[in-house]
């Protein structure tokens, strides 16, 4: 029994969520909050890296259910990795060591369809990086004119001290606004006038991403070397996810495909042709004998009519049918004809009546009245024991 939700009321999950609804919840948020893309949900991104740090290792889960986030605490299992380490763990990036000899990886989400991820595709993608400037090969302006920075006296921070009270002072340090940080800087007129002395140009980069036939939602596609650059860092990766858009007909799963399929009744008991469009725009025909009675909820399957396998895509999945069987509406036949079809279906069964028996009427439910019935109810039990119930709709 869970007796705090409070880590998967974050990740917007119910507690018996699996490892993959945990890691797709995780996905989407984590994109959506990281400080690049929103600098202002900084607290909220923690939050969420910490939550599924927790719910994602098993032990840590199990004493997070048993005992809530005090149990984590207590038995010495918090939280010991940042959430940005966390973020690159999850999708590829790497630890403190790798960022400080590589730049940032840069995550961008892609939607796609069920089609594209059928047939495979090409989509091209624009993104603007920073690239190592042109005109001074990275350098910010002329050689052997760099200064130190009078503002921060080449340390490449300033430090203030503010009272805040008798006696008491504030000490702060920023990054130094005249150098960036650098401790150094150039005068105006050595300054590079191409990049100002950012050393670093936005340019825009097209990058063709290839979805193979059979990749999935959340799949990562890797572009090494292509995120901003930063003199003296190996510039990071541009990885995109895939995030697969709803589709009308079919759901996926794994390697197969899910439908739901509407038959009349006449058609579950006599037999049927259907037809099916694919996603890659052939049509199957489906076929139900005579006699091959089709009951409703039944589940049929096609071999080898499902997804394409990931780089095996000679090979696939099923196609799974759920029939849903739609019988006709009332008094659709005569009440004179009833014993002609009575006589063509299954006998019916014998039941014993007596004279003590008491024979009652069927009506509709009024669920509009059952609804205040249930609400009164919630009212007026501790005072009064329940009251309402199923309501038939009067005449």
């Amino acid at each position: 029994m869970v007796h705090e939700t409070g880590y998967y009321d974050l990740l917007g999950v119910d507690p018996k969520a699996s490892p993959e609804e945990l890691k797709k919840a995780y996905r989407k948020l984590a994109l959506k909050y990281h400080p690049d893309k929103n600098p202002n949900e900084g607290e909220k991104f923690k939050l969420i890296s910490q939550a599924y740090e927790v719910l994602s290792n098993p032990e840590k889960r199990d004493l997070y259910d048993q005992g809530g986030e005090q149990a984590i605490k207590e038995g010495g299992m918090g939280g010991g990795s940042s959430p940005m380490d966390i973020f690159n763990m999850f999708f590829g990036g790497g630890g403190r060591m790798q960022r400080e000899r590589k730049g940032k990886n840069v995550v961008h989400q892609l939607s796609v369809t069920l089609e594209e991820m059928y047939n495979g595709s090409t989509r091209k993608l624009g993104l603007q990086k920073n690239v190592i400037c042109e005109k001074c090969d990275g350098y910010g302006g002329k050689k052997g004119a760099l200064e130190k920075c009078s503002n921060c006296k080449g340390k490449g921070v300033q430090i203030r001290v503010q009272q805040i009270g008798p006696g008491m002072i504030q000490q702060t340090q920023s990054i130094c606004a005249e150098c960036q940080g650098q401790g150094e800087k150039f005068n105006s007129k050595d300054r590079c006038k191409n990049c100002n002395g950012h050393k670093v140009e936005r340019k825009k980069k097209i990058l063709e991403v290839n979805i193979d036939k059979g990749m999935k939602d959340g799949q990562r596609i890797t572009f090494n070397g292509e995120g901003d650059q930063e003199p003296g860092l190996e510039p990071g990766d541009v990885i995109i996810v895939l995030d697969q858009k709803d589709h009308p007909v079919f759901q996926r799963q794994d390697d197969n495909l899910l439908m739901k399929m509407n038959i009349k009744l006449v058609e579950a008991l006599c037999g049927f042709k259907k037809t099916i469009q694919t996603l890659d725009g052939r049509m199957l025909i489906i076929t139900s004998q005579p006699g091959e009675v089709i009951e409703h909820g039944d589940i049929k399957c096609v071999q080898n009519e499902g997804m394409p396998m990931y780089r095996n895509p000679y090979e696939k999945g099923q196609l799974t049918v759920h029939f849903q069987v739609e019988f006709p509406e009332k008094h659709w036949l005569p009440e004179h004809l009833m014993f002609q079809l009575e006589r063509l279906l299954p006998p019916r069964e014998d039941v014993m009546i007596t004279d003590d028996m008491e024979e009652v009427d069927l009506c509709e439910v009024d669920v509009q009245a059952q609804q205040r019935g249930y609400s009164r109810q919630a009212y007026e039990e501790d005072e009064e024991g329940p009251r309402g119930g199923v309501q038939c709709q009067t005449q």
